[in-house]
């Protein structure tokens, strides 16, 4: 049975009703949709998977001077999920009660061994070529114990896709277990963390396949661009509420869902849209305008709408003129007057138009604006006091700033601030709100790190200023929403959505103190991108969503949460603390100035078999100081952990040496709950409890810390700046991304742009060079808009521009500076590779420097390969690439106009690898064909919706020339490839076209 044939039969009984050969019966759902990506590729099909479970085994003891092994000897599963595990449930399966206890001289005793196994996936491949790649692109994807398991004459070709992280713990046997249930716990705690990285990194090798060419046959097509979530690295859109304590289930926050009457719910199924509230006495509603997704197919919209939360009617206010459609902008209210400024209508075109929307007229109006640039931007965040809105960060293309604009709305007068203060770093998808004379900002993301710090900024002083606040400090977290309630500031959602989707973040201004109470959910909402608005003493959180590879696009149902009874619990939940714990910055303290300075290295001790515990909890609240090195201490039975001067701050060292008290209401919270359901004071007393001593003035050794290209580029550009006495904000034009081609590294085009940066190319393509290890460095330009697409790449550390690139075993050398080449058509390049072209006669019509040729002639076996290509660079190239390959022989380069220089008569395929559209060059490729017909492979750049009618116009089109040159074919599309998106809405397609 061919591979062909197998696959076919493989795929009809996946698709059947009947149970498969697992114990389970069917496959696991998670990754339901990763199978069906890889088995919708022609050259793959899966065979067996398991998407990672949590077990215990239960398997006969093993006789004596018995050499069986371990897997022969049989036995049964004990505990199976595929799920993160129930701790109570495993406890309750190992220690029975009494009455339900194994009688020992029924049973046979047997061996019990918990297991954690991460996904693994056995796929058969057309080819050894298909093969490694697929590997290549699982390893990648941080899979590295892929490989091929069976190849070689006259075999299938298999391989598997697994990882590492498993583990096999013995807990005894069924008569007497060595384990404690204190151990049994820590062991399902383990597990499920691997069960959360191993559900992530399999995402992870979603993303990888979607961006190698494969394709989800069920997804939804959205604007990937859009969702910078996947970027962060967290893909768990998973939401359980099983995981809290039954104590607790009665202080849950409720939320009640919005029923929508009027316009249809789905219009507010929107993300990255902005929201404003009319809070007057006759009037409470919330304004709603642009974002992505809406009612029908999913896109930018510029629609403004309308919500009365109290009875539900959604309108759409009619108006003459809107904003153009767009997403991460923002939306401020200035009286009768919202102001829509900035963000994203394409990625291409991002914005800095102001607009206002007269809210009693409902009329829109483009103002003009004068003063200070403001340059374009997305994903900032905006707060207005009094007549003035300001706006801070965001993102312009790949530059991430930290620039403080303030547009004056009585003169629409722009105005940078200088820096004055602690000033924040540059952020983006962060929150900002207004307090009184002074704006909050907390979160958000600069590129590398997720943030969880929280800064003020006095609108009076223009000074910025890092808050230090007591209480259980929040996760980091970007793309989240904040709101102010009476002296409350709240903050909601974000990512990573595994840490943050049940969690209402509450900060007590009063008393200068974090609190949070815990979310019910009723349908999985995610607060991502969605908006929070409090009219009275309600919240109303709109749209929020995500698209995930693995889940599809999901969005939020508008809901309501009632902020008395989240601020009232809150406050129940975690009690105020003695005012000497919490440390303001401002505050003296006498005690701490006559025992020891902030800034000294403190560590804390404990003895070692409590080292675990408490690194956790150190780490869990932040104190841990990742910079120093955990050591051991009195002959090893001690271990001293360095703690941050965070801690330091915040803590009074009497608080942890302290006399013994009373157990707080913190201690009879705290039993029972995992570390993210305490506070601070609460897990300070849990160090006490276990004996832990806070050691000063101790010498200590710097960990030496790994780190990032970005981060040495930007510490040497930093030394050069500061040598040449340049502004430090220049920085913020450093490339956070590049590619590599060859030995070449290649900086983004948005780089270095500033006039500032030529004074000193020399010091600083050195630095750069250094920092990213490269041996060349060049700067990106555009493909030249002409008939040759030149490439304009420019060469900055580096004699030329020649380059050696091995793609799918095939070597291509080109001049990077005067020839384009393309990352996103590895797989299109694979997939001509492994056509059944032996003793065919291939014409390529434009052929370049090889890039379908090569593929061609080195591993699809083609006998000849007419070459046709007009850019004498090009053609100096594709000379090197045929000696390089050995098969110059079996290619003719045609130099020239392909509608002059290619062949007739001769073909029995032809490519046309040219886009945006190469249907100038059909005429030429209908006349290239045999009289008998062949295939041809015609590419073209088509809007989305569109690729059908696109299908119909190959067909009609080349029928209609091929019987005006006389043929009577039947002229048929076999098949349509989706290579990648090539802009936003618009696909690289080709279609293979069968003529007979």
């Amino acid at each position: 049975m061919d591979f062909e044939k197998r696959k076919a039969a493989t795929l009809a009984s996946i698709r059947s009703s009947v149970t498969d050969k697992s114990p389970k019966g069917y496959l696991d759902e998670p990754i339901i949709p990763l199978l069906e990506t890889i088995n919708h590729h022609p050259s793959y099909f899966t065979t067996s998977s398991c998407s990672g479970r949590v077990s215990i085994l239960s398997q006969p003891k093993p006789k004596l001077n018995d050499s069986t092994k371990k897997k022969a000897r049989g036995g049964s599963w004990l505990y199976i999920t595929h799920d993160p595990a129930d701790p109570d449930l495993v406890i309750s399966l190992l220690f029975p009660s009494k009455s339900n206890q194994i009688d020992p001289k029924v049973d046979q005793p047997s061996e019990l061994v918990f297991r954690f196994e991460p996904l693994i996936i056995a796929v058969e491949c057309k080819d050894l070529g298909s093969a490694q790649f697929l590997v290549a692109v699982a390893i990648s994807a941080g899979f590295r114990e892929s490989g091929i398991t069976s190849c070689g004459d006259g075999k299938r070709v298999i391989i598997a896709i697994r990882c590492s992280i498993r583990m096999e713990v013995p807990l005894g046997d069924t008569q007497k277990l060595m384990v404690s249930p204190e151990y049994v716990k820590f062991l399902v705690d383990i597990a499920n963390e691997k069960m959360d990285a191993n559900r992530k990194r399999t995402v992870g090798f979603g993303v990888a396949l979607t961006s190698n060419g494969f394709k989800n046959p069920d997804a939804n097509d959205v604007d990937e661009d859009d969702n910078y979530e996947n970027l962060a690295g967290d893909h768990d859109l998973s939401i359980n509420n099983g995981d809290l304590h039954p104590g607790l289930q009665q202080d849950l926050i409720l939320l009640s869902k919005l029923s929508i009457v009027g316009e249809t719910v789905e219009k507010l199924y929107l993300w990255g849209h902005s929201a404003c509230t009319i809070d007057k006495t006759d009037r409470k509603e919330v304004i709603v305008f642009g974002g992505f997704g809406g009612f029908g197919r999913h896109a930018r919209r510029n629609e403004s709408l309308l919500l009365d939360p109290s009875s539900g009617t959604l309108k759409l206010i009619a108006v003459n003129e809107s904003p153009s459609a767009r997403l991460g902008h923002t939306a401020s209210m200035v009286g009768d007057f919202m102001f829509v400024i900035g963000g994203r209508a394409d990625p291409l075109k991002i914005l800095n138009d102001v607009w206002r929307l007269d809210i009693p007229k409902g009329e829109w109006s483009s103002q003009r604006c004068i003063g200070s640039e403001f340059p374009p931007r997305h994903r900032h965040a905006a707060a207005s006091v009094g007549s003035k809105v300001y706006i801070f960060g965001g993102l312009y293309n790949d530059k991430i700033v930290s620039s403080l604009h303030i547009l004056d709305t009585k003169d629409l007068q722009w105005k940078e601030i200088e820096q004055h203060g602690q000033w924040p770093c540059a952020r983006h998808s962060h929150a900002m709100v207004a307090y009184e004379s002074q704006l909050f900002m907390f979160g958000g993301y600069n590129g590398e790190n997720v943030l969880n710090d929280l800064y003020s900024f006095d609108v009076q002083s223009c000074y910025w200023k890092l808050e230090v606040i007591s209480g259980k400090w929040p996760h980091g977290r970007f793309s989240h929403s904040m709101f102010v309630y009476k002296h409350i500031i709240g903050i909601i959602g974000g990512c990573p959505v595994s840490q943050n989707c049940q969690e209402l973040t509450l900060l007590d201004l009063k008393h200068r103190m974090w609190r949070s109470v815990r979310l019910e959910f009723m349908n999985k909402e995610l607060f991502v991108r969605s908006t929070a608005s409090v009219l009275g003493d309600d919240l109303i959180v709109i749209g929020g969503g995500a698209a995930c590879y693995a889940f599809g696009t999901k969005f939020s149902e508008p809901v309501k949460i009632n902020l008395v009874q989240s601020v009232t619990m809150s406050e129940n939940l975690v009690p105020p603390q003695p005012e000497d714990v919490s440390i303001e910055s401002n505050k003296n303290n006498a005690d701490l100035k006559t025992e020891t300075s902030l800034s000294q290295p403190w560590v804390i001790q404990l003895e070692r078999k409590y080292a675990k515990f408490g690194k956790d909890i150190l780490k869990n609240f932040g104190w841990l100081d990742l910079e120093r090195k955990v050591y051991s201490n009195e002959k090893g039975l001690c271990i001293c952990f360095p703690v941050t001067e965070k801690f330091s701050e915040l803590f009074h060292e009497k608080q942890l040496l302290g006399e013994d008290k009373e157990g707080s209401e913190d201690d009879n919270l705290i039993k029972g709950l995992s570390l993210k359901d305490i506070s601070s004071l609460a897990a300070l007393n849990l160090l006490k409890e276990h004996g832990a001593k806070k050691l000063i003035n101790v010498s200590f050794e710097a960990k030496k810390v790994a780190k990032s290209p970005v981060q040495r580029m930007r510490e040497d550009i930093t030394s050069v700046l500061k040598q040449k006495g340049l502004p430090e904000e220049l920085l913020d034009e450093l490339p956070q991304k590049w590619e590599r081609l060859g030995d070449i590294v290649v900086l983004p085009a948005t780089s270095f742009k500033d006039p500032a940066w030529r004074s000193i190319s020399d010091e600083v393509w050195c630095a750069v060079s250094r920092s990213l290890s490269a041996n060349r460095l060049a700067r990106q330009g555009r493909v030249e808009a002409n008939g040759t697409r030149d490439s304009t790449l420019e060469i900055l550390v580096g004699d030329n521009g020649w380059v050696d690139h091995r793609e799918n075993g095939i070597l291509y050398s080109f001049d990077a500076t005067k020839c384009m080449f393309s990352w996103g058509n590895l797989s299109e390049k694979l997939r001509m590779g492994n056509m059944a072209c032996e003793n065919e006669v291939v014409v390529d019509l434009f052929a370049g420097i090889g890039y379908f040729v090569l593929p061609f002639l080195v591993r699809a076996k083609a006998r000849i390969v007419y070459a046709c290509e007009w850019n004498p660079h090009a053609i100096e190239a594709l000379r090197r690439n045929l000696e390089a390959n050995s098969v110059s022989e079996r290619c003719i380069i045609l130099e020239g106009d392909n509608r002059i220089t290619a062949p007739k008569g001769v073909a029995d395929r032809v490519n046309l690898g040219l886009i945006p559209s190469s249907e100038g060059s059909w005429v030429t490729a209908i006349q290239a064909l045999r009289p008998e017909g062949g295939v041809l492979h015609v590419h073209g750049n088509v809007k989305d919706s569109d690729e059908s009618s696109w299908g119909e116009h190959v067909t009609k089109t080349l029928n209609d020339i091929a019987r005006a040159e006389g043929h009577r074919w039947d002229v048929t599309v076999e098949h349509i490839e989706k290579v990648k998106w090539y802009a936003p809405r618009i696909r690289h397609l080709v279609a293979d076209v069968r003529c007979r």
